[in-house]
């Protein structure tokens, strides 16, 4: 599995598209469970924020389907940076997207920043 992390619009998605051969790409920003038949996984921070609404964990969800991410590139936005929502709903967003980066970045066979749409290969 391969794990791009980047803020947003900083060309993830063409990045990916430009180093990889994708075919399918399943886009999660509005919320939608990840579809694992296809290639490569985008906009996963929008299946977390709406599975956070909804009470559920999507750490645990993509624990449970660890095996089918094999051989996929998922591509994740990073929440960290900028000032700090007062909103605790915005906080625990943020921290579960961070948490479920680090999961990515320990199961990946290769992990890579993305900024300005520069790729940069961070060591395991």
């Amino acid at each position: 599995m391969i794990f791009i992390f980047g803020g947003a619009y900083q060309g993830k998605l063409e990045y990916v598209r430009k180093h990889y051969d994708i075919q399918t790409v399943c886009d999660c920003s509005g919320g939608a469970e990840p579809d694992f038949s296809c290639d490569a996984i985008c906009g996963i921070s929008g299946f977390v924020f709406e599975s956070l609404r909804a009470g559920e964990d999507p750490l645990a969800f993509f624990a449970e389907h660890e095996e089918k991410l094999a051989g996929k590139v998922l591509i994740n936005e990073d929440v960290s940076c900028g000032v700090v929502p007062a909103d605790a709903g915005q906080r625990a967003f943020r921290e579960v997207n961070g948490r479920l980066n680090v999961f990515f970045a320990e199961i990946a066979d290769e992990v890579i920043q993305v900024f300005c749409g520069l790729g940069k290969t961070m060591t395991l």
